[in-house]
């Protein structure tokens, strides 16, 4: 065989050898278990529910289902779109993730639910902004923190822009309203910032402006107030503020160490409100007990864990940067949910990724596992 042949197949082998695959295990089965997960107790949570509101107990399950279906339609796609497209699509991204938020407001769209409008609804098709909005945000801060590399000590250049878009997307949450939203949105801002080389003197001082900011939006509107002290002490507001925290808490005691069994839970039968969806978690500690608590979080810290090392393993600083946006925001998602049905945080109305009944969530933080593959599948370092 010739030399140049011989050649020609070692370097084939060896870049075979470094090829990375497109599905990351370490990421892909446990969201699928999650996933699992959640059709299963989706369907526990609301079989209730749904027979009294829509005259059967799959209705929840059918769309989950559904929902789920899409979702990995969704991941592979992503998985194979290469990630350094979404730099060249930042801009528009911003404007239609803009136009989103204006239109719930400005539009016949707009939906409401549970006193708040942050729904789009076209016909039978219903869709959050927030969640399309979250993914935008991270990739523009990306995608401006690198090419603004190396002039971001500067304030007028590491901070101020970004706190302009920033507060331009709150502002229209607190609209909806969605203080809760514009939370998570502006401590993911300021990781990112962080994670990008933001000075942090900088980032403190933003910091210390906001605050009389958060203070009033807080303090200004009276059900918040309420939320606060139902939160200080659930049993002073047992018939509204606190009703929630008291019964999430029973779920939980209920369940102990090995749960009443899938199906077999009490707090989900008109006791503990939307238990399909923001305190599923807390249908999950009664039925599944502790062991099932336990394992979930397991599953959820295998994605963190999978997420940041893609972030520290990758190739160019904006891939890094989104990884740590996207893994940023779903770490901040679970802990919040969590927070909230163990009585750690007081109450907001925000879905558990990948177990919560609902599309928009759903769909998104899919999309968002799926452009982690495709970040740790092309962007990963050249082995030296």
């Amino acid at each position: 065989m010739p030399r140049s042949s011989t050649t020609e197949i070692k370097e084939k082998k060896i870049s075979t050898q470094h090829r990375q695959p497109v599905y990351d295990v370490h990421l892909l089965f446990p969201v699928l278990f999650l996933v699992g997960i959640g059709i299963v107790m989706v369907y526990s949570a609301s079989s209730a529910v749904a027979l009294k509101r829509f005259g059967t107990d799959y209705f929840f399950l059918k769309k989950q289902g559904l929902f789920a279906l899409l979702g990995i339609v969704v991941l592979v796609i992503c998985c194979h779109v290469p990630y350094r497209i979404y730099g060249f699509l930042t801009y528009p991204l911003l404007i239609l993730a803009l136009l989103s938020l204006l239109a719930i407001q400005a539009t016949g769209f707009g939906y409401s639910a549970g006193g708040s409008t942050r729904w789009l609804r076209f016909g039978a098709f219903t869709f959050q902004p927030s969640e399309f909005v979250r993914i935008a945000v991270i990739i523009y801060l990306a995608y401006s923190l690198n090419k603004k590399m190396g002039h971001l000590r500067s304030y007028s250049v590491g901070v101020l822009p970004h706190m302009i878009v920033f507060g331009t997307f709150s502002g229209l949450m607190i609209l909806q309203p969605d203080f809760g939203s514009v939370v998570i949105f502006g401590a993911l801002t300021w990781i990112m910032l962080f994670a990008g080389g933001v000075r942090f003197l900088h980032l403190f001082s933003s910091f210390v402006l906001a605050v009389p900011i958060a203070y009033f939006l807080m303090f200004n509107a009276a059900y918040r107030i309420r939320r606060i002290m139902a939160f200080v002490n659930p049993w002073q507001f047992p018939s509204d503020e606190g009703y929630q925290m008291i019964h999430s808490f029973m779920a939980f005691g209920t369940g102990g160490i090995w749960g009443s069994g899938i199906g077999k839970g009490y707090q989900k039968l008109f006791y503990l409100p939307e238990p399909h969806t923001d305190f599923i978690f807390s249908v999950i500690g009664e039925e599944l007990g502790f062991l099932g608590v336990l394992s979930i979080l397991v599953l959820y810290c295998l994605i963190l864990w999978r997420g940041f090392n893609i972030a520290i393993n990758v190739q160019d600083i904006f891939g890094s940067l989104v990884a740590i946006g996207l893994t940023t925001a779903l770490g901040l998602q679970v802990c919040i949910n969590v927070g909230v049905t163990l009585g750690l945080l007081p109450t907001k109305g925000l879905a558990l990724p990948f177990l919560s009944y609902g599309g928009s969530s759903l769909l998104s933080n899919m999309a968002s596992m799926g452009i982690l593959m495709n970040i740790g599948a092309s962007g990963r370092k050249k082995p030296k």
